[in-house]
């Protein structure tokens, strides 16, 4: 127990670090072009400390749930005073605000790579896209219908060895099988069970596409039923070649960096396909919270993310822990630039079109117009606040009466 309250609390840090350090990305970036930034505040409520050093004030409030960066002038609508006025960020050149406020999902992202970093140069990274590399070939394949045999490295006399005999060697990708492309390693094994006999497979190896002819052999294994998962396993003939593949990828501290620097494109791919998915998978949230069983696949909210988080350290998935906490980096991000209002890129967006607007008028010899009153979208922008709130309300509901966990 104790160690799960450690890993809500680390988890719950984690976060608490990361979106102070979105606003601090806010703050370099404004503080380094010159735009006056009057505070910078760890936390929400009531002021523990502060001070004040230059023209900002520092500090720290009662509630250590996020923070604020406090820029002046960041639209032409705020109040700023003449000695303000020249340092007003909405002065600034439209590349230069764009940056400031791009800034904050910018840390996410770095603060995601740093994570990844750390874990592929010490631990490893997970195979998270099922890439079929192999991993290791193996000298035979045969009959073996317990965990015991399955296991136990002595061939028999004259036990086939198909990926052997056919040159594949570790490091190489099967990209297809029987003319079939093989993306992940599952499609692999769904490929090779029901064939045997001299198979064409693909691989690529150092870059280059090789043609190899794959004895498949049949051999004899213990299987589930699909369809009854909690049944016996029964005895079943199924294709095999003698490869395995790997769940985790080692890195050193120089190809680390690399290895992190796919892991992160992967990770983005699957945040921007999550919130694609997002609105479709809330009624799944709403019925999980009558009731119904919670698919692990639905959104979760900080308070379901602490909780996973908890429950990894307690289990000592630290892997885990970690990829959580990168990922909810990533999802921040990408979230926090989507073009909506009172997001950042909601700013970024209305920024542009005043550029783009601007260009317009002066291709017809128009005068430049008036910045974009933001009172008129205080409609649309309560609208989503009152959205996001909704969800956030049902996310946080659905993580504490029927919470997602860790299922091994």
């Amino acid at each position: 127990m104790l160690a799960y309250i450690l890993g809500v609390a680390l988890f719950a840090l984690g976060i608490c670090v990361s979106v102070a350090l979105h606003e601090a990305g806010h703050m370099v970036t404004a503080k380094a072009f010159g735009m006056k930034v009057r505070r910078y505040f760890v936390g929400f409520g009531p002021t523990v400390f502060s001070f004040r050093r230059g023209e900002t004030e520092y500090g720290l409030k009662w509630i250590p749930l996020g923070g604020f960066c406090d820029i002046a002038g960041m639209t032409a609508l705020d109040e700023v005073t003449p000695a303000e006025a020249p340092k007003a960020m909405w002065r600034f050149k439209v590349w230069k605000r764009t940056i400031v406020l791009a800034a904050g999902s910018i840390t996410h992202f770095i603060l995601g790579f740093i994570v990844l970093y750390l874990m592929a140069a010490t631990m490893g990274l997970p195979n998270l896209m099922g890439t079929p590399e192999i991993a290791s070939v193996s000298n035979c394949v045969q009959d073996a219908r317990t965990d015991e045999q399955y296991r136990n490295p002595t061939c028999t006399p004259g036990a086939p060895a198909p990926a052997l005999n056919a040159g594949i060697q570790p490091g190489d990708v099967i990209v297809a099988v029987a003319g079939t492309p093989t993306p992940t390693y599952s499609d692999v094994v769904d490929e090779i069970q029901p064939r045997s006999g001299p198979t064409p497979v693909e691989v690529r190896r150092d870059g280059e596409i090789v043609q190899l002819r794959v004895d498949v052999a049949k051999v004899e294994r213990p299987m589930v039923d699909p369809q009854n998962p909690s049944g016996s396993p029964q005895i079943v003939e199924t294709g095999s070649i003698g490869v395995t593949f790997p769940r985790m990828f080692d890195y050193g501290p120089i190809a680390a960096i690399g290895g992190a620097a796919s892991f992160t494109g992967e990770m983005f791919v699957q945040t921007w396909q999550r919130l694609l998915e997002f609105p479709e998978r809330i009624p799944a949230v709403v019925e999980s919270i009558f009731g119904e069983e919670r698919d692990p696949n639905t959104p979760m909210s900080v308070v379901g993310a602490s909780r996973i988080g908890g429950e990894a350290v307690e289990q000592g998935l630290w892997t885990l822990f970690l990829l959580l906490l990168a990922s909810l980096n990533f999802f921040i991000g990408v979230f926090n630039l989507l073009p909506l209002l009172p997001l950042d890129g909601g700013h970024i967006a209305v920024t542009w079109y005043e550029k783009v607007r601007d260009w317009l008028r002066k291709l017809r010899g128009k005068a430049a117009g008036g910045p974009v009153d933001y009172t008129k979208l205080s409609a649309v922008t309560m609208v989503l606040v009152f959205i996001g709130g909704a969800v956030v309300l049902l996310t946080v509901t659905a993580d504490i009466v029927n919470p997602i966990r860790i299922t091994q």
